[in-house]
């Protein structure tokens, strides 16, 4: 029994680092979207973008803080976050607003899967903690998924 738990728990621990990565990409992600949006949406749009990229980037310190906790370690470097995020990088800076807030519906959608795939990994690690913040952080990125699902009309 004490190697399943250590087996839930180091599984959850790599899940997490998964998520910190996500969070990360995502951060750069819409920044990047954030700064480089144009057209007769731009204000609107520029903001929701940085509304949606600080709640992203206020995530992160307490992912990496679970990660700690539970006697794990964070991913160090851009080149950690890279190989374990599933966040596909964008580095035009041209795309129109509709793609921009699709590439970030999806992607928000993905940290959705994530977290709620988490659930169990958290449960079986008997890790209440974790479990309950992991509701929390899969409402805002429903909430992000919404606002951006709605703009698309």
């Amino acid at each position: 029994m004490a190697d399943t738990k250590a087996n839930s728990k180091a599984a959850l621990i790599d899940e997490l680092n998964g998520l910190l990565a996500d969070h990360f990409a995502l951060y750069t992600k819409t920044k990047n979207f954030h700064w480089h949006i144009t057209g007769p949406r731009f204000r609107d749009l520029h903001l929701l973008f940085d509304e949606q990229a600080i709640e992203i980037r206020d995530q992160i310190d307490a992912i990496g803080e679970r990660v700690r906790k539970q006697g794990g370690m964070t991913l160090t470097s851009i080149g950690a976050v890279a190989k374990h995020t599933q966040i596909k990088d964008q580095d035009s800076t041209d795309l129109s607003p509709d793609d921009m807030v699709k590439e970030l519906r999806d992607d928000n959608q993905k940290m959705v899967d994530r977290l709620k795939g988490m659930k169990e990994l958290a449960e079986e690690a008997g890790d209440n903690a974790t479990d309950g913040l992991l509701d929390d952080w899969t409402d805002m990125a429903e909430e992000r998924v919404w606002f951006l699902t709605s703009i698309l009309g």
